[in-house]
């Protein structure tokens, strides 16, 4: 168990699949610069946590609901959670997580959205076992189900992001692909920093240009 004061951001765990240098320079340097894609993110979210919550039939949806959970040391803040009443007269809780593009082929949002589920189980002692994902380009949900191998890559990355926020160390960037929709790339410096050259490799070029 993790005291109050070592929760980490459930948002973090999407920066660490997505590039833990990026994590870190958020995370553990505090740096954030924002582009038109975090941007665009942060209104759809602030859009959604405004929303008033409302009762439709058996269904109660709320917005902006706080989430902790102190086995996995995380805490955060759910889009949407539903709340639907089961046969049995309980209620079910089915979070909702809204996303500006499209759908990833990579794990980074259904584990964002697991760690939800997983919180929501520790707050309310009841299984949570799907949620959805609503993409904002196409305008769809699409759930996913907290089957055992998404929980358990949802503990790693909670448990690694712990390491790396208690380590203080920023890894070193790898240029790829992904560093052009980065809005920390101007900080991070990813081709600059990637090859440092060595003194000796420089002195040795010097001593070629004599």
């Amino acid at each position: 168990m993790y005291p109050e004061d070592e929760l980490l951001p459930i948002s973090a765990l999407q920066h660490l699949l997505f590039c833990p240098r990026q994590c870190a320079l958020i995370h553990v340097e505090r740096m954030w610069e924002e582009n038109r894609f975090t941007a665009e993110g942060r209104i759809a979210h602030d859009r959604v946590h405004e929303a008033v919550s409302e009762c439709r039939g058996d269904k109660k949806s709320v917005t902006g609901l706080h989430l902790r959970s102190l086995r996995l040391g995380l805490a955060g803040v759910a889009d949407v959670v539903e709340f639907e009443q089961q046969a049995d007269a309980a209620t079910r809780p089915f979070p909702v997580e809204h996303k500006r593009g499209r759908p990833k082929a990579e794990d980074w949002d259904r584990v964002q959205l697991c760690a939800q589920a997983l919180c929501l189980e520790e707050m309310t002692s009841k299984t949570v076992p799907r949620g959805a994902i609503f993409y904002g380009k196409n305008r769809r949900r699409v759930e996913v189900a907290f089957d055992q191998d998404l929980r358990r890559r949802t503990e790693d990355a909670a448990r690694q992001l712990h390491e790396l926020v208690a380590s203080g160390r920023t890894p070193r960037p790898v240029h790829s692909e992904k560093c052009r929709a980065c809005s920390l790339a101007a900080l991070c410096l990813p081709g600059a920093l990637q090859r440092p050259a060595s003194v000796e490799n420089y002195l040795a070029g010097a001593m070629n240009d004599a």
